[in-house]
């Protein structure tokens, strides 16, 4: 009996060091996550300065709390900063090897945030991934599509593709082909189109509406219209001016051929 009290004897003072360090990692996370909320609120109060800069410091903030975070508690455990520090200069070749891909991450994370090329609440395409950018931290980008499904995207991936960003402009160009049948009168046709386009406010003046024949195909004359809008209204104009097109074609007698099938039947 004597030697199991003294077994839990020798084993409390780990135990009490493990909980003390339990309480400092909870503590510490979450008050790295209230800091950093601060921080990201005030940045973003900030008339001038981008939300995507505020994400990013606070992400910065609360990393490095955790950092310092994690020397408390293997200071906990007898474990000097000096050795800390020791250990990890020993150690940073392996280090580096082992997180180049985190690292690569951070380094372009930085790059994102100097340079800009998207900001939060914008709709890119990254590489063939598109989504509204929802957040951006030290490590990923975070995009949501259309359909609300959340996409990660490593900062270093990001940095080293294509970036094709279709909110960095206040105005779009909406491109429409409209194919209308070779026994059609094209001019009065393109008339048609134009005069659709005028009669919409959404449609700039500057630069004006274009409408050309541009392709002639198997079965259809194919006419190109091209209107300027601001960006915010680039999906709604291009459902509701094609549906209008349409239903002004139908009005003024011009067709829109479709492909047929001809059934040829050989009689024995």
């Amino acid at each position: 009996m004597d030697d199991v009290v003294t077994q839990v004897g020798a084993f409390a003072p780990l135990i009490i060091s493990a909980v003390k360090a339990l309480v400092v990692l909870i503590l510490g996370w979450i008050i790295a996550g209230a800091i950093a909320g601060v921080v990201r609120r005030r940045i973003n109060a900030t008339p001038h300065i981008d939300q995507t800069l505020g994400n990013f410091v606070a992400s910065l903030v609360k990393w490095v709390i955790l950092a310092m975070v994690l020397v408390a508690v293997l200071g906990i455990f007898g474990i000097q900063a000096t050795s800390i520090v020791a250990i990890l200069g020993a150690a940073s070749l392996a280090i580096g090897l082992a997180l180049q891909g985190t690292l690569s991450d951070l380094a372009a994370g930085v790059m994102l945030v100097v340079f800009r090329p998207y900001k939060l609440g914008q709709y890119v395409d990254i590489g063939g991934t598109a989504g509204t950018v929802k957040d951006l931290n030290l490590f990923t980008t975070e995009l949501v599509t259309p359909d609300n499904v959340q996409i990660i995207v490593p900062n270093g991936q990001s940095w080293g593709s294509i970036i094709t960003n279709y909110s960095a402009h206040d105005t779009r160009r909406v491109d429409l082909v409209f194919g209308i049948d070779y026994g059609d009168s094209a001019d009065e046709a393109m008339k048609i189109i134009l005069d659709v386009a005028k009669a919409d406010d959404r449609i700039h003046s500057d630069p004006e509406p274009w409408v050309r024949v541009t392709n002639l195909g198997d079965s259809s004359v194919d006419l190109t219209a091209r209107l300027w809008c601001n960006a915010a209204d680039y999906w709604d104009l291009k459902f509701e001016i094609t549906k209008a097109v349409k239903e002004a074609f139908d009005a003024k007698g011009v067709s829109i051929p479709y492909p047929h099938t001809v059934e040829i039947r050989k009689e024995g």
